[in-house]
C-alpha cells in the first residue's frame, strides 16, 4: 500500500513531533507500505522520510521544481519526483496513494489534507484520511470542524470521511481495517429564504 503523509516543513517545533514521525516511518516499513510525501529535506518531512527508508521502505517524494531548485529535496527518498508546481505535486501525491494521514503541519499540511476529505466529501475518492493529532496539535480545527456540523454547513455523516487517531499506532490500525461509509448523495434541504 501506498501512504502519503502529509506533515510540516519546519525544523523549529518541539521533539514529540519528530518522535512521532519516526515512529510512523517505522510502523509503514514494518507493514511493508511505501512512503509517499513531499520530498522536501526538513521537518517532519525528513523526519518520516529517514525512519521508513531505515526500516526497509520504498520511499517516494513530491516536490515541485522550484522548490528542489533552492536544495530542499530529501536525499534520502528513494526515488524523487519533480513536478512544474504544487498542483502537480498535489495530484501526483493524491493519484499515487492508497492512504492519507495528516500529522501536525501549518497551512499547506492543512490545505493537503481539507483537499483530500473534500474530494473524499464529493465521491471522487474513498481512500481511508486519518489525522494524527499529537499533543492536541488539531483540537482547534477539530472545534471549527464542530461549528460547521452544528451550523448546518456539512452534514453529521461527514465525521465518517477522516479519523482522529491519538498516535501512529491508532493510525494504521485504522488504515489497515478500513471499510469505507457510504455517503448519500443529496444535498441538504435548502428552505426557501425568507
Amino acid at each position: 500500500m501506498n501512504i502519503c503523509v502529509f506533515s510540516s516543513s519546519s525544523n523549529a517545533i518541539a521533539e514529540v513531533y519528530f518522535e512521532e514521525a519516526h515512529a510512523l516511518g517505522r510502523l509503514i516499513a514494518e507493514g511493508n507500505h511505501a512512503l509517499i510525501n513531499g520530498g522536501a529535506n526538513v521537518g517532519l518531512m525528513e523526519a518520516v522520510t529517514v525512519a521508513a527508508s531505515n526500516h526497509g521502505a520504498k520511499t517516494i517524494g513530491i516536490i515541485p521544481e522550484m522548490l528542489k531548485e533552492r536544495s530542499l529535496a530529501s536525499d534520502n527518498a528513494h526515488q524523487v519526483i519533480v513536478t512544474p508546481d504544487m498542483q502537480e505535486r498535489k495530484a501526483r501525491m493524491r493519484d499515487m496513494s492508497d492512504a492519507f494521514i495528516a500529522l501536525p503541519g501549518g497551512f499547506g499540511t492543512l490545505e493537503e489534507i481539507l483537499e483530500v476529505i473534500t474530494l473524499r466529501q464529493l465521491s471522487y475518492h474513498t481512500k481511508p484520511i486519518v489525522f494524527i493529532n499529537t499533543n492536541g496539535f488539531f483540537n482547534h480545527l477539530f472545534k471549527q470542524f464542530e461549528v460547521s456540523y452544528n451550523e448546518m454547513f456539512a452534514k453529521d455523516v461527514y465525521r465518517e470521511l477522516y479519523f482522529v487517531a491519538a498516535n501512529s499506532v491508532e493510525a494504521m490500525d485504522f488504515i489497515m481495517n478500513y471499510t469505507p461509509v457510504v455517503l448519500d448523495t443529496k444535498w441538504f434541504k435548502v428552505p426557501e429564504r425568507q
